[in-house]
């Protein structure tokens, strides 16, 4: 090669170096780079993407109609599983199973040109509730009797409901999936209202301590954080989502998705304080109520989505809607779909849980933005926030599920805890006929015990709704757990003979000589406005079993009740009275308390009404006349080896 060719073939060389070089410029991508700050990342990702990418972030879609094809092309942002067939992978679908379903949408998403990993949903509000094996915790309602502040130096556990936030956290990642739409910091005022289990309490106080579940799902957020800014503390966390924001639990006469009667320095005092805790604890989503404020529906409330709680209170995580909560804004459902959307996005929602009508919802916002009835700079505040609580969670570095975490599921460790949180639930209204001869703890070594009622053997009644299925479901097979039955079979002396008939007949109890009875009678699974009852009484035949056992031998009756409900006409029959809520999967913390193994410690988080007619009332009403008053509860000492 001359001289002359040489140079030229220097030039070329330095040419291609220098193209090369360029490209490698052109192929760095600041938000894929996690040493940058993340809201140069955010910024970075948001020049980059079209008005299609944007507005598929903002789209939650349930996992029955979608596909990684479908992802791909709509560029979904999120995925949810609700408990019906067909939303969850299979019946009774192992860890395995559910990663496999999760990584399978992620690749999808992971194949679209930016390459935005999606965000899966699922509602695990007392426990993993939705999956086969998981441990099931006490409902809400339950677990507000373990954090009473009205008797401090009594049954004060403030690390109690953070190791159930960090247990669940770990539950759900064991099925791949980062993200839970719990707590609910309703405050329920009323108990006719179906999701009454779900709030923690009547007094603002209760729920506002119980926030607590927010860092043990999401872990601590560092000292010096800046209010608002949402926190999840990587793989074994997952992020949380406050709901439903707000005033829920004080709709008129306790019906489910209707209007909230108060005045605003009633709903900023009652319903709002367990949101500045969310808020100051980093949750990362909040979620609108289906209900209204003074007959403005929640999901186009601007004053208080945007001005409020965005502007305000400085909550820098994403709104998410309700399942098809926009749709609710107009009467019938889905009557003006556009108008639906037109409002939901000026009120500030960021992402849209639109069930099954992703490609219509994705159409009819992409026109209005586009025709300028949906302002841009929504649809960039919207998908900023998404963006946020993504980088966040550390999902564009680990986008893919960890086979690894199945070990979590319904792990003795945490089915422990769950018994721990069953003892420390339950609340003793009545021991014994008179105070110098008490029932309570019952002798492990008795002759002979009759245990009774629809729900002694069934673990569906014992967990109740949101349990496997929406509405909950009867028996022993759906998942892994300890019924009250067999809890007492196992804790009793194996001399001890231990007769069960669900709903025995006066005869019958007569011709045996049972030593005492314990009846175990409630409410049956119900969820949302399923659960909206007028008359609170204990269904049949309930109090037909109360009646023939506790009228012919000395009985302990244990109610499974989502709620208080109407005892009055039986209480001078009962022998011994407990209220143990919804108690999840671990029976064996009934009779942990029963039989003297731990003392009873609970304190009611709600009025005991005795009439239906009272209602609603709450502590501190004028009209205050309870059958057992907020904050009551008898307690034992233990006693070993009865």
């Amino acid at each position: 090669m001359g001289v002359k060719n040489q140079w030229k073939f220097l030039v070329f060389l330095i040419m291609m170096m220098n193209c090369c070089a360029s490209m490698a410029e052109v192929e760095y991508f600041k938000y894929k780079d996690p040493k940058q700050r993340i809201g140069a990342r955010i910024k970075d990702l948001m020049k980059r993407m079209t008005l299609e990418e944007k507005i598929g972030q903002m789209t939650q879609a349930d996992r029955s109609v979608l596909s990684k094809e479908v992802m791909k092309k709509y560029f979904i942002g999120s995925i949810l599983s609700v408990p019906f067939p067909g939303s969850l992978p299979s019946e009774q679908a192992s860890p395995k199973t559910w990663v496999d379903m999760v990584n399978d949408f992620q690749s999808g998403s992971l194949s679209t040109r930016l390459g935005i990993p999606m965000i899966y949903g699922i509602d695990a509000v007392h426990g993993h509730n939705d999956v086969y094996k998981a441990t099931v915790f006490p409902h809400n309602v339950g677990l507000g009797v373990t954090r009473q502040i009205c008797v401090p130096k009594l049954n004060r556990d403030p690390v109690l409901i953070k190791k159930i936030g960090a247990a669940t956290a770990l539950e759900v990642r064991a099925t791949g999936i980062p993200y839970t739409f719990a707590p609910c910091i309703a405050v329920c005022r009323d108990p006719r209202w179906g999701r009454c289990y779900e709030s923690y309490s009547e007094d603002p106080k209760i729920v506002k301590l119980m926030t607590e579940i927010i860092p043990g799902l999401q872990g601590d957020i560092p000292a010096g954080s800046r209010k608002g800014v949402p926190f999840v503390d990587g793989q074994n966390k997952v992020a949380a989502c406050a709901k439903h924001y707000v005033g829920d639990g004080g709709t008129h006469l306790g019906i489910d998705q209707n209007n909230t009667i108060i005045d605003a320095k009633g709903l900023f005092s009652i319903h709002m304080p367990a949101y500045y805790d969310s808020i100051i604890k980093g949750v990362a989503t909040i979620m609108t109520s289906y209900s209204s404020w003074n007959g403005v529906k929640m999901h186009k409330n601007r004053y208080l989505v945007t001005d409020f709680l965005k502007n305000t209170l400085k909550f820098r995580g994403f709104v998410i809607s309700d399942f098809q909560g926009i749709d609710r804004i107009t009467t019938p459902l889905h009557a003006n779909y556009t108008y639906s959307i037109i409002a939901g996005m000026n009120a500030g929602i960021d992402m849209f849980m639109v069930g099954f009508t992703y490609e219509e919802f994705i159409t009819r916002l992409t026109y209005l933005v586009k025709n300028k009835f949906v302002p841009m700079r929504r649809v960039n505040d919207a998908v900023k926030r998404i963006l946020r609580v993504k980088f966040i969670m550390g999902l564009f570095e680990n986008p893919l599920a960890d086979y690894s975490m199945a070990k979590y599921l319904g792990c003795q460790e945490h089915r422990d805890l769950a018994r721990e949180a069953v003892r420390k639930t339950l609340v003793l209204l009545k021991n014994g006929k008179s105070l110098t001869k008490p029932l309570l703890p019952l002798s492990k070594k008795a002759s002979k015990i009759l245990v009774a009622g629809s729900h002694a053997d069934n673990l569906g009644y014992q967990c109740g709704g949101w349990t496997i299925r929406w509405q909950g479901l009867s028996g022993n097979n759906n998942t892994a757990g300890t019924t009250i039955l067999s809890a007492v079979k196992n804790i009793v002396d194996p001399t001890t003979q231990v007769v069960y008939d669900e709903n025995p007949s006066g005869e019958f109890i007569k011709s045996n000589k049972f030593d005492y009875a314990i009846v175990v009678v409630g409410e049956y699974p119900y969820a949302e406005y399923y659960g909206d009852n007028s008359n609170l009484t204990i269904p049949d035949p309930g109090p037909t079993t109360i009646k023939n056992v506790c009228g012919s031998v000395k009985c302990v009756v244990v109610l499974i009740t989502g709620r208080p409900v109407v005892v009055e006409p039986y209480v001078e029959t009962i022998d011994a009275l407990v209220a143990a809520w919804l108690p999840g999967t671990e029976g064996q913390g009934i009779t942990d308390v029963l039989f003297g193994d731990y003392g009873f410690t609970g304190k009611l988080a709600r009025t005991w009404f005795k009439s239906v007619d009272q209602l609603p009332m709450n502590v501190g009403d004028s009209h205050y006349d309870p059958l057992y008053p907020f904050g009551f509860g008898l307690t034992t000492e233990p006693r070993k080896g009865l």
